[in-house]
């Protein structure tokens, strides 16, 4: 396979993924292949969701859909544009995967095989289903892809370089592990919202698709938002509100339950609207249902602060002059270029 079939692969692979859309799943009979692989989709679709109760039918639908998306030809060749593929010595790259969102770990995988290499995939026990389908899928439509990609249950071995995401505890495991081999090595990451109480309530409406996406589980979620003294958190509560169905989603009600019993224990101060909790904090990883804040006076400060605490921060939401700053209501679209960490991928993978 050369790029350009590589490529063609994975736009075929996005006008797949265009028929699972969180408008519906309506299929198209000029897809190819579609006989064949569509109504196994829905099923897998259908198996994720039971088996993982946190991966509810529109929380995939949104994530399949995000993928379509992006998997566009324009997009991909944007995305590989500034890089040079004429010398790519073929290895073999294990991945392990988080399972806290839907397809998580897609990223990894396409920049693994858009390079020219192999893929070893080590998938985490919460979800399992979508990709090994999807991998199925891409070998069917481009059989140069067959015999490239790998999954494994097992101890991982004959691989040639390493891509891992877990908790900052795993990430040591994976760190003393791997320690000879070439890596990237992801931790806990949390998002933030920097705000000056000037927003918009449709920028507010916006930020809360951010917060309430996933249920807050993803790196790309706002968990702590840092607000001005005297900040008026009724705006915020006003443009939030649209997602208040989320607390008759049965888990995302038992934590916000369990959390604020745990509070009113504690005794700790907490702004709450019935599905939503603020708390004062100066942490950035939030529990379910729950978001953090902490007041700022100098924005230059806070600047600082942010740039010191980088290694804790994936996305900065703001209107504000912040480096790398993500529009609101924007985290949850990354482009193919946005890279988790900041950490170029396909360079990493290039330079094998």
């Amino acid at each position: 396979m050369d790029l350009q079939q590589r490529i063609n692969a994975f736009a075929k692979l996005g006008l797949f993924l265009s028929q699972f859309t969180t408008k519906g799943i309506d299929k198209n009979d000029d897809i190819k292949e579609n006989d064949l692989f569509f109504d196994g989709f829905k099923h897998q679709i259908k198996i994720a969701e039971e088996n993982n109760g946190w991966f509810s039918k529109t929380n995939i639908l949104f994530s399949l859909e995000s993928w379509s998306n992006a998997l566009i030809i324009s997009n991909i060749n944007k995305w590989l544009e500034k890089y040079n593929f004429n010398e790519v010595n073929e290895q073999t790259i294990a991945i392990i995967m988080a399972g806290n969102i839907p397809l998580v770990g897609f990223h990894d995988f396409i920049s693994v095989l858009i390079t020219g290499h192999s893929v070893l995939v080590k998938q985490s026990s919460n979800d399992k289903h979508l990709l090994p389908f999807l991998a199925k899928y891409l070998e069917i439509i481009e059989p140069g892809f067959k015999g490239k990609i790998k999954f494994t249950e097992d101890k991982l071995s004959h691989f040639d370089a390493v891509i891992a995401t877990g908790s900052n505890n795993t990430a040591r495991y994976f760190e003393y592990y791997f320690k000879n081999k070439p890596s990237i090595i992801r931790k806990n990451r949390n998002s933030v919202a920097v705000l000056s109480g000037d927003e918009s309530k449709e920028e507010l409406e916006a930020l809360s698709d951010d917060i309430f996406r996933y249920y807050g589980l993803g790196c790309r979620n706002v968990s702590k938002l840092f607000v001005p003294k005297d900040y008026d958190f009724d705006a915020f509560f006003n443009g939030v509100y649209k997602w208040h169905p989320i607390i008759h989603e049965t888990k995302y009600a038992n934590n916000y339950d369990y959390n604020k019993a745990v509070y009113l224990m504690s005794e700790f101060d907490i702004l709450e609207n019935g599905f939503l909790m603020l708390k004062e904090d100066k942490s950035y990883s939030s529990p379910i249902a729950t978001v953090f804040y902490e007041y700022y006076e100098n924005p230059k400060q806070l600047k600082e602060k942010l740039l010191s605490d980088r290694d804790n921060i994936q996305c900065i939401v703001t209107r504000g002059d912040f480096e790398n700053r993500i529009a609101f209501g924007k985290t949850q679209n990354p482009q193919l270029w946005d890279y988790a960490d900041n950490i170029d991928t396909v360079e990493f993978l290039l330079k094998r």
